[in-house]
């Protein structure tokens, strides 16, 4: 594996630890002077550490999860636009979203700069993500075309500084350490402020976007998001300042980018983790697609309630993290992926099984809906839990694949995990629209759907998933995790 990162002090010489014999290694560009990985470092730099990498997904997390939410309704409800218009700006969005993906991570493995290639990416990206996050939710003057054509300039500049944020600071969790333990707790870190943040953003929009029809509420919004996501990064670029500017950098070599890309299709590691994350987050995009019809058309529960019951999902994926961060740890990352799924497998079928409330009764009005509604409960916090995994144990792998490259073009790889995401993503929302329209569903319909339809949401709650969730502990079968979990480094 390459070598750590350094943490200088006031003279200028490296701060060594107490027992400097286990992982000190020379720097490839000096040749002299001594590098240490944070693993040997004192709680107190690990712990800023991993503080400032958990705000660098914060901000990010926040302003996608409104988009996610609101930009569609903003765009018809508040702007006007038909729905075919909105629906184009978003598809063509989405398209460059994924083609800028391979060549900001290519960008940044050529970077080279006094603070390492990352942090020069994070640093000038900032404020910009931040106005034209903000810009996203203001309606511009002109007609309807104008405004198309204004809103899709927009929506290209802010996914190219997105990704331009977004990309460098999920390479650095392979490159600011070579201790499996501490990268997957920077991992750990990174995804509990994002699910944090999605779950004050989802807070934060239904408490300011009451109307979805003003204007003004959505540009508040935006200007709130677009701040933050400038605060957080900036101080997570500041934060990881002392490490990122001295840790493994890629090696660069001329006319490597062809040649890169056959290793990147040759790393066999690298191509189990790209297809363990594919079939995870298929399996958790449908699911997370079908629950707000699954909830009041199979379950019978009121629209009121489906948007809040989600919440325990929301909060059980985020003590999921922390216990399969633990697991991780203890007994390795592939067990604590076993023992997740096993768990997400169990959350389906029953999703598969519950039987609805009585729609003629209040869900808390007659002893059977109070039995369902625990179970239905108890079935999604076991789900969200399991689910998890699907967050962290993909990419806490990552940095295995990318060690087994030489160069270690951790931006690369990085780009093809978010291209492959994003690719998932479209694909099962595809696949879902296209099964409800198969089945029979009618969107008007509440509690008189076809039993079809019935049948194929229930299927994408369930079956479909659960086989996903299956397949992708299969591709893992002969990951070679072989303790790796317990080497010299791995701090608690």
């Amino acid at each position: 594996m390459g070598q750590g990162c350094s943490i200088m002090t006031s003279a200028g010489t490296p701060a060594l630890p107490s027992s400097s014999s286990q992982s000190p290694a020379l720097d490839d560009r000096s040749g002299s002077e001594a590098y240490i990985d944070p693993a040997d470092l004192g709680p107190g730099p690990r712990r800023r550490m991993l503080w400032a990498y958990g705000m660098g997904d914060a901000g990010t997390g926040m302003a996608a999860s409104l988009i996610g939410f609101y930009l569609f309704i903003f765009y018809t409800s508040a702007v006007g636009m038909p729905p075919w218009m909105a629906g184009l700006v978003l598809m063509l969005a989405r398209l460059w979203d994924a083609i800028n993906d391979p060549v900001i991570g290519w960008l940044s493995d050529k970077t080279r700069s006094p603070w390492g290639p990352r942090l020069p990416w994070l640093v000038g990206s900032a404020v910009p993500l931040g106005v034209a996050m903000a810009l996203m939710w203001w309606v511009p003057p002109g007609g309807m075309g104008l405004k198309f054509a204004i809103f899709l300039l927009i929506s290209i500049v802010a996914n190219s500084l997105y990704t331009a944020v977004n990309l460098p600071y999920a390479a650095l969790a392979a490159e600011l350490t070579t201790s499996v333990s501490l990268r997957t707790r920077l991992n750990t870190a990174r995804f509990t402020g994002s699910i944090i943040a999605t779950l004050v953003g989802a807070v934060l929009g239904g408490l300011l976007l009451r109307d979805h029809s003003d204007p003004a509420s959505y540009l508040r919004v935006g200007v709130l998001s677009g701040v933050m996501i400038t605060v957080a990064t900036l101080a997570c670029s500041w934060g990881l300042a002392p490490l990122a500017r001295n840790c493994q950098t890629p090696t660069s070599e001329s006319g490597s980018t062809r040649r890169l890309l056959r290793r990147v299709r040759s790393n066999g590691r690298f191509l189990m983790v790209l297809g363990l994350y594919l079939l995870l987050w298929c399996a958790l995009q449908l699911m997370q697609t079908a629950a707000l019809i699954y909830l009041p058309v199979v379950m019978h529960l009121p629209e009121g309630w489906s948007n809040w019951i989600l919440m325990p999902f929301i909060l059980s994926s985020l003590g999921g993290l922390w216990v399969w961060n633990l697991v991780s740890h203890r007994l390795g990352r592939v067990r604590a992926l076993h023992w997740g799924a096993y768990l997400w497998i169990a959350g389906c079928l029953a999703a598969m099984l519950l039987p609805p409330l009585d729609a003629a009764v209040h869900p808390t009005g007659s002893f059977s809906n109070w039995i369902r509604l625990v179970l239905l409960l108890i079935t999604i916090i076991t789900s969200g839990i399991g689910a998890a995994t699907a967050y962290l144990i993909p990419w806490s792998l990552l940095p295995d694949a990318i060690d087994v490259d030489p160069e270690k073009p951790a931006g690369q790889y990085s780009a093809w995990m978010v291209f492959t995401q994003k690719i998932c993503i479209s694909f099962a929302l595809f696949f879902f629209v296209n099964l409800m329209s198969l089945s029979g569903y009618q969107a008007r319909l509440v509690t008189l759907q076809p039993v079809s339809a019935l049948v194929a949401i229930r299927l994408c709650m369930g079956l479909i998933p659960a086989v996903l969730i299956v397949l992708a502990l299969v591709v893992m079968r002969r990951w070679p995790e072989k303790g790796r979990h317990l080497a010299a480094g791995a701090h608690p």
